[in-house]
């Protein structure tokens, strides 16, 4: 299994005596108090095992969130996503939550630090825009926020056993997944610093070093990247830093050939006799550590600040990464097809969430072989969610707390594969027996959503911000909403969150053609159900519209499998829904019926699933 379900919290015993050693290396330190993110040096959304400092000393072992420790109290800043989890695993006594959306740290820190108070961080872990924020804070209260050369968590995890690091070994990508060779790649990196004249760029993020030089790796769980930085020069070869271990004699050939390759352990010295050169170097103030600007800044070296260039270079799919992706998500549609199949045979209350996981994951692995394909990883961890788990957009279900999926209830499954050619993502919420009028007035508002992002017209410079509304507009309608983005970007084998674009509040960045983004609105009644809907989709080139003054882009879907129509009012669809949600279901079975992967039993289920949907009363 990719999947492990045998974490159990950390006794809350442990924790508060973690904590106790914490506040005396405080003190030790002449701190009043310390700043702890959920990031590595490489600002990884997954992180290592030997990476997760605030899931040692706080408990907590979502994927995102902050904490502040004093010396008598820490404060664990989530978002809503997080709270009930929170709650489980933290010890009260040690550590209070605080909504990160109402005071993240750096608003709490101005409304609770005093003059006089040191606050210490570790420069590899906070970015160069974070302390910088966090610098003026402290700044305008009097108060010192001090660089840390050591770790304070490291320094007591050594203690206790800290995980060893990663070792996972480096593949190459071929170019027939890739569809552009890294020399190409470089070049454009290297035209992109001709115009922001600057000498080199500091690539940190380990997602967009592996996009660079065509290199796939095993170093973060579910995300096929190696733990590496680069350093890509306008003029000469780019430096690769990264743990010689890792590579076999023939990747170290291959890389070498276009890199020079240096052991990630002399990443520091190296980067200061670079710097004595005064270069000016690109670096990404938000994604690049404070350690590495104060290296460069003490040798001599000039920043340039501006984005990491490889980010919205990888997001722009080429052709033969948009096949790849394509071809994935028909292997993936034929396995959820599967899995949906085999759960309507299973009894209601015959289940649990981890043998569904288990099941899922199970069926993806075999479905690839029959595929000529290999299941590489899992995108992430399956969200498998009976009943009110459903509620909690973000839930893992562990053995100590493994819900049975019962009768009349909504079970959500969130799951996606990693795979040579693509990465895909889906969910799909499906009836138990039957469910009542709300739970089904809430899908089709849901479903209502979807659909309006996947019919969405929209001129070139269209951000994501201004599609968002469309997928809530029908819940708004009804006085609901739902907490998180509408959607993310997806990697072509490679992370599922990727950056720039999103379709979200906050997705500022216009959308280009190539993009893949993912369409996921949802409806969470806490304690009682939860809904979400989500397949990938891909930003088209802009069409001609027949009598429209422009071009207009739009989406297509290359998620193929079913919703579940039990669930669907179709009073409740417009004609145009309606039409769209019939004409899809045409295509999925048009499309998954060829893949020649289905048996005859799982072709008939997905033909009653995929059959036309009939409005019981008048058209609309």
């Amino acid at each position: 299994m990719f999947q492990s379900f045998a974490q159990p919290p950390v006794g809350k015993n442990l924790l508060g005596e973690r904590f106790a050693r914490f506040a005396k290396a405080l003190k030790g330190n002449g701190l009043d108090g310390y700043i702890i993110s959920h990031a590595d040096a490489h600002q990884s959304e997954y992180l290592p095992a030997d990476q997760e400092r605030l899931s040692y000393l706080t408990g907590f072992t979502g994927s995102a969130g902050w904490a502040i420790a004093l010396a008598d109290r820490g404060y664990l800043f989530i978002d809503g996503r997080y709270t009930e989890q929170a709650s489980q695993q933290i010890d009260p006594d040690t550590f209070s939550t605080v909504d990160v959306v109402m005071s993240g740290p750096t608003k709490w820190l101005k409304s609770n630090l005093k003059p006089g108070h040191r606050v210490g961080y570790h420069p590899f872990y906070l970015t160069v825009s974070q302390v910088r924020n966090f610098r003026k804070t402290c700044k305008t209260a009097g108060a010192e926020l001090v660089s840390c050369p050591v770790d304070l968590v490291d320094q007591i995890w050594e203690e206790d056993g800290r995980p060893a690091p990663a070792k996972g070994r480096i593949v190459l990508q071929d170019i027939g997944f890739a569809g552009e060779s890294a020399p190409a790649k470089l070049q454009r990196v290297s035209d992109h610093l001709d115009e922001m004249n600057a000498d080199a760029a500091l690539v940190t993020l380990t997602d967009s070093i592996a996009w660079t030089f065509n290199l796939r790796g095993s170093d973060v769980v579910h995300n096929p990247v190696a733990l590496a930085f680069a350093l890509l020069r306008k003029n000469d070869s780019p430096i690769l830093w990264v743990d010689g271990e890792k590579l076999s004699n023939t990747v170290r050939v291959a890389l070498s050939e276009i890199a020079e390759i240096e052991e990630i352990s002399d990443f520091g010295a190296s980067m200061e006799r670079i710097s004595n050169a005064n270069p000016s170097i690109l670096v990404d103030p938000d994604s690049c550590a404070d350690a590495m600007r104060i290296v460069l800044e003490k040798g001599g070296a000039t920043l340039v600040e501006g984005k990491d260039p490889v980010v919205a270079m990888k997001a722009t799919k080429n052709s033969i990464e948009l096949d790849g992706m394509r071809r994935a998500h028909l292997r993936d549609g034929a396995a959820m097809v599967k899995f949906l199949c085999w759960l309507d045979q299973q009894p209601a209350g015959s289940l649990t969430e981890i043998d569904a996981a288990r099941q899922l994951e199970d069926i993806r692995r075999e479905t690839a072989l029959a595929d000529n394909s290999q299941l590489q990883e899992i995108s992430f961890d399956t969200i498998s969610a009976a009943g009110s788990n459903a509620a909690l957009p973000h839930y893992r279900v562990m053995e100590h707390h493994n819900a049975v999926i019962e009768d009349k209830s909504l079970y959500l499954v969130d799951s996606g594969g990693q795979y040579q050619d693509g990465t895909t993502d889906i969910t799909r919420t499906i009836v138990i027996g039957s469910v009542d009028a709300e739970r089904k007035q809430r899908f089709t508002q849901v479903l209502r959503g979807h659909i309006a992002i996947s019919m969405a017209r929209f001129p070139s410079g269209t951000s994501g911000a201004q599609l968002d509304t469309l997928a809530r507009l029908p819940l708004w309608q009804s006085g609901c909403d739902f907490g998180h983005g509408t959607g993310h970007g997806v990697g072509a084998y490679l992370n599922v969150h990727e950056g720039p674009a999103r379709i979200a509040k906050t997705g500022h960045v216009p959308l280009e053609p190539g993009m893949i983004l993912s369409n996921e609105p949802g409806y969470y009644k806490p304690g009682h159900f939860g809904i979400r809907l989500e397949n990938l989709v891909i930003v088209e080139e802009p069409q001609p519209i027949e009598d429209g003054d422009m071009p207009m882009m739009g989406f297509e879907t290359i998620t193929f499998c079913p919703f579940d129509l039990r669930s669907v009012e179709a009073d409740g669809l417009s004609d145009e829904e309606l039409a769209w949600l019939n004409e899809y279901h045409h295509e999925v079975f048009e499309k998954l019926v060829h893949t020649d992967l289905l048996t005859p039993e799982e072709t008939a289920w997905l033909s009653r699933a995929t059959s036309p949907m009939m409005r019981k009363s008048h058209s609309k």
